[in-house]
């Protein structure tokens, strides 16, 4: 297994270039199999969670050919029903995507059980409750999800009792073929959300309010392809501001949509780090001195859940005691003992995680128990005193591209070595 070797306390100086959203590419690249048409993806993000969406598909039929590093070209003509491999849709929760785009071209869709990172329970009930009013039979095996519908699916009124992304998606997905008019109440209004409905949008679909509480899907009868860029990572981009942040550096973060960022950026600014804006930048610099904060994760424009972990390493390091509520994701905190582990002083009781900050954190072996954790792990070592081993770095390979490299062109003290050090 591969680690990373960190020596810290070096500052991040100079600038990084931001790749595509995987959380955006992830459900345009199965929205492809309801377009039933030849579609070219630019800006994805070369992560392995993308490498596992792209041979879903292919398994499944379609023909993708790989035009450079981050675009695709997708041919989903030939795609067969039924066919995602289970071994794939277990291993990513954004394969549950599947459902929707094979209900709203098929009429039925099978597949495994997502997977992904842990954090508890993490029901897809408003998924089903979105089929189910379009006019799908949904049903279970100790394995496997089954969706069906008998005839057209039709348009309705759906109200969400949770703004979840993924239901959001899925039932966008469903309904972009169905027949008449579909209205999703209390809507996800993340960008990824908006980024679905502008390629949606690209081939043919009629999908309006994406980025507010209430999107309407007016059906249509076919979908053809197109070429479509995907948004730049607002969460990758956080991280590499916070990280910037903790090793008192001075990081043009390139490459953004700012105001994507105003929550994190809100945040940081609290704490007494310095931010410019640009019109596709930002620029993060601090001198190490951080004012204790309270935080609270919650659905955007909110302050993300996937920035949780990585913001809380810098909330180790700031005077006095700062608050960490995570309102979104069950049994985010895992990542503290490993936090611990370096000096970190952070106790959780259920939701809320009370920090208290210390002068520096420590080297120490540590491990990445799931993607934003992995990064905050990084964070961590850049700015720790001494030579930091992060273990279990596979999930940071699934969301972060060239994370290594990007940080070493930065000044970051970092490489991947094997178990035998």
């Amino acid at each position: 297994m591969e680690k990373l070797k960190i020596s810290g306390g070096r500052p991040l100086v100079g600038t990084v270039n931001i790749g595509g959203m995987k959380n955006a590419a992830l459900p345009i690249i199965f929205a492809t199999i309801l377009v039933n048409d030849v579609c070219v993806l630019e800006n994805l993000p070369d992560v392995s969670d993308i490498a596992t969406a792209m041979e879903m598909v292919r398994r499944m039929g379609a023909e993708i050919e790989r035009l450079d590093r981050f675009t695709y070209k997708i041919d989903t003509r030939n795609i067969r029903s039924n066919s995602a491999p289970l071994d794939l849709a277990r291993s990513m929760r954004g394969s549950y995507y599947v459902i929707g785009a094979e209900l709203g071209r098929f009429g039925r869709s099978s597949t495994a059980y997502p997977g992904g990172c842990n954090f508890g329970v993490r029901p897809i009930d408003q998924h089903v409750k979105g089929f189910e009013a379009l006019g799908a039979k949904v049903s279970y095996t100790s394995e496997t999800i089954t969706c069906y519908s008998e005839k057209p699916l039709e348009g309705t009124s759906i109200y969400l009792d949770v703004a979840s992304v993924g239901a959001t998606v899925n039932i966008m997905l469903a309904a972009a073929k169905a027949k008449g008019m579909t209205v999703i109440d209390n809507a996800a209004r993340e960008p990824h959300i908006v980024d679905l409905a502008n390629f949606l949008n690209s081939c043919g679909a009629n999908i309006s309010g994406a980025g507010t509480e209430v999107i309407k899907i007016r059906g249509v009868e076919e979908l053809y392809g197109g070429t479509y860029a995907i948004i730049p990572d607002m969460i990758e981009a956080g991280t590499y501001m916070i990280a910037a942040a903790a090793t008192k550096g001075d990081l043009t973060v390139a490459n953004v949509i700012p105001r994507h960022l105003e929550a994190t950026t809100a945040k940081l600014l609290e704490m007494g780090v310095a931010v410019e804006e640009g019109d596709d930048y930002v620029r993060v610099s601090s001198n190490g001195n951080f004012k204790k904060v309270r935080v609270k994760t919650d659905f955007y424009p909110g302050f993300p859940t996937d920035m949780n972990p990585q913001f809380c390493v810098l909330l180790c390091l700031a005077e006095g005691q700062s608050v960490l509520t995570e309102s979104v994701m069950e049994q985010r905190f895992k990542y503290t003992d490993e936090l611990a582990r370096m000096g970190a002083r952070i106790s959780v009781n259920g939701r809320d995680a009370r920090v208290d900050g210390v002068t520096s954190l420590t080297a120490a072996n540590v491990r990445a128990v799931d993607l934003r954790a992995g990064a905050a792990m990084v964070i961590a070592a850049l700015s720790a005193n001494g030579t930091t081993i992060i273990e279990d770095i596979h999930h940071i390979q699934r969301g972060y591209e060239d994370m290594v490299g990007k940080l070493r062109a930065v000044g970051a003290n970092i490489e991947i070595v094997s178990d035998k050090i």
